[in-house]
C-alpha cells in the first residue's frame, strides 16, 4: 500500500474512532501532500511523502524549541503529540553504526579526499538515508572524516 494511501485510511480510521487529535494531525499531513502536488502539479510517490513528512517533522522540533522559549508548554505539548503521528509514517532510523559504515562507503566511491569533497559525498549518500537519518549529523560526520 502507497504511503499516502495509507495516510488516508488512517485518517477515516481516526475519524470512525473519533480520535480528534490523531484526526487533525493527519489532516495537516494530508493537506502538506496535497499542497505539493498542487503546486509542483505531480503526483508523490513515497519518497516524496517521506520528503514532505520530514520537512514537517522539522518544523515541528523548531516550532516545539520556541514555544517552550516562550512559555507555551501547552503548544510545545500540541506540536510534540503531532510529531509523533507524522513519525509513524517515517522508515526506520538507522543505527550510528550503519550511517558510518556507508558514510565510509560513500566516501570510497566518489574518491572524496578532503572537505572540498563534502558536496559529492553528501550527494551521493542523501538518497539512501532519506527519511532515515539527521542528515546535519550526517554532514558533521563526513566533515570529521575528511579532516575538516
Amino acid at each position: 500500500m502507497a504511503l499516502k494511501d495509507r495516510i488516508k485510511a488512517d485518517m477515516v480510521d481516526a475519524m470512525r474512532a473519533k480520535d480528534q487529535a490523531k484526526l487533525g494531525a493527519l489532516r495537516l499531513l494530508s493537506a502538506a501532500i496535497q499542497r505539493r502536488e498542487v503546486d509542483e502539479r505531480i503526483t508523490l510517490d513515497d519518497a516524496q511523502v517521506t520528503a514532505v513528512i520530514e520537512k514537517l517533522l522539522k518544523q515541528s522540533r523548531e516550532s516545539i524549541e520556541q514555544y517552550e522559549k516562550g512559555g507555551r508548554p501547552e503548544l510545545a505539548a500540541k506540536e510534540r503529540a503531532e510529531a509523533v503521528y507524522w513519525q509513524a509514517y517515517m522508515p526506520q532510523p538507522l543505527s550510528d553504526a550503519e550511517i558510518d559504515a556507508l558514510i565510509a562507503e560513500t566516501i570510497a566511491a566518489t574518491g572524496a579526499s578532503s572537505v572540498k569533497d563534502m558536496g559529492k559525498v553528501m550527494g551521493a549518500l542523501k538518497p539512501k538515508l532519506a527519511g532515515r537519518a539527521d542528515m546535519g549529523q550526517v554532514g558533521a560526520k563526513i566533515k570529521s572524516k575528511l579532516g575538516g
